[in-house]
């Protein structure tokens, strides 16, 4: 495995020594690689967060793409691109955009607008390195919005990197980035060429070009979609709420979550599948039990949703989960209705019935089950669901976050991944403690729930953003 970041020229030599006794013969050349999935972590700039959601700016950001937030950074998902192991030149592309907005006026439009997506790193065979990305901004002052591909974002500093010799996964770490001339242009004004943003990080997955990849086999068979009580395959995918997913792995709680039992990571949400039960077309009703579940530990906390199941009639949907508080100490609760949601059209189309993103309310008993975190009714995360009916149906692709990389305990240690539960230093900001206070509904939330903690679990701490 390729790995790099802020570490000593003889770790990273030693590393790239013991690939390149692995590969071929004097002579023999390493064939040119395909990038095919994996994330790139980045906060963009901590400081220009904590303005945009700060008393200045009275601003928020919003995701787009697919874009999640993990450990206190940007994720963006699904690589595509190329890697030469022989040259060290690398190209790989990311989905997902993420938007600011701030200064909101009377017209209910915003003085500050600022998206960036679709991130791409470009490192050439001499070692330069450039992110470039999608950028839509509207100029300070002036308020004319400019649209721009692919512009050059920011340099990166690689020179304590050799890319040549890798395997798979390649990943970078902590990666110095400044702004370029036209990535300050883009940035909309606010700042100056050469500003230090914050480092980047990223793993991807790399195969053989030309691999042969298996091409999708149809699966003939009685198509069941107008079968009451049958269908082929079933999932659903649900985040539990952004900002408690953030207060998790913040320097609050200084905790994790974990998936297990087939549960899937999707960056932006969870997807349990293989989803059983009955389905009935005609009337649209569903009741189907999913595979996973997800645990979220921490500084006080050590909460579990198992057995996710999903009840849809007469429109309206519910989706419940078995709960055990191991940090209460409360015996498990079986089928709490977490949720609800609007169901609308749920009939198949081309043998597929799905809802998308649909807005999803806490119930009265799921605030129960958070610990009266949240009060019923406080919007959560959404809920998509897919039922397969047809054989030849397929469910929605997951995001492709590529392999796991610090997996690997010696990418760990040669790479100086950070804690993800320390707080970030000052020379490698990322998004920091003053900006998960400020996301959402503000500082009063988050003041509020410390005193509700500290009542439950008799200790000084604060609670997940409210907002």
């Amino acid at each position: 495995m390729l790995s790099f970041g802020p570490v000593r020229t003889f770790a990273v030599a030693l590393l790239l020594a013991l690939s390149a006794a692995l590969l071929p013969a004097a002579g023999a050349q390493a064939a040119d690689r395909t990038v095919r999935g994996g994330r790139l972590d980045w906060g963009i700039k901590s400081s220009f967060l904590s303005y945009v959601t700060g008393p200045i700016a009275q601003g928020s950001w919003s995701l787009e793409g697919g874009a999640a937030t993990v450990d206190s950074h940007f994720r963006f998902h699904s690589a595509t691109g190329s890697y030469d192991p022989d040259s060290g030149a690398f190209r790989a592309g990311f989905s997902g955009g993420v938007r600011f907005v701030g200064h909101r006026k009377a017209d209910g439009s915003y003085e500050l607008d600022l998206t960036v997506s679709r991130p791409t790193v470009r490192i050439s065979a001499e070692g330069g390195g450039t992110l470039h990305a999608d950028m839509t901004s509207k100029a300070k002052g002036t308020g004319k919005v400019t649209r721009a591909s692919q512009v050059p974002l920011a340099s990166l500093d690689l020179s304590d990197i050799d890319m040549t010799g890798g395997s798979s996964p390649v990943v970078l770490t902590d990666v110095p980035a400044t702004l370029t001339s036209q990535g300050a242009e883009a940035f909309a004004g606010y700042y100056t060429e050469g500003t230090e943003l914050d480092p980047v990080s990223l793993s991807v997955d790399v195969t053989a070009a030309g691999r042969p990849t298996a091409a999708p086999t149809s699966k003939k068979g009685k198509k069941k979609g107008e079968a009451a009580g049958s269908f082929e395959d079933a999932a659903v995918d649900w985040g539990v709420r952004r900002t408690y997913r953030e207060y998790v792995t913040g320097p609050v709680a200084k905790g994790r979550w974990t998936l297990s039992e087939g549960a899937q990571d999707g960056g932006a949400f969870f997807r349990f599948p293989k989803g059983k039960g009955t389905y009935d077309a005609k009337k649209g009703t569903l009741d189907a039990d999913f595979a996973g579940r997800v645990r979220f530990t921490g500084t006080g906390l050590d909460l579990t949703l198992s057995r996710i199941a999903v009840r849809v009639k007469d429109g309206k949907g519910t989706l419940s989960a078995d709960v055990t508080d191991a940090a209460e100490g409360s015996p498990p609760r079986e089928a709490v209705p977490l949720v609800s949601f609007e169901a609308g059209d749920f009939t198949p189309k081309n043998g597929l019935a799905s809802l998308k993103e649909t807005p999803a309310k806490l119930t009265s008993r799921g605030a129960k089950a958070f610990g009266s975190l949240y009060s019923a009714g406080t919007e959560m995360d959404p809920v998509s669901l897919a039922v397969a009916v047809d054989k030849e149906a397929r469910l929605p692709a997951l995001p492709d976050l590529g392999s796991d990389a610090t997996a690997s305990a010696r990418a760990t240690a040669t790479t100086g991944i950070p804690d993800s539960a320390s707080p970030s230093s000052s020379s490698s900001p990322s998004i920091g403690a003053g900006t998960y206070a400020a996301i959402g509904a503000g500082v009063l939330v988050v003041a509020g729930l410390a005193v509700h903690l500290s009542l439950r679990h008799r200790r000084a701490n604060s609670g997940p953003d409210g907002g």
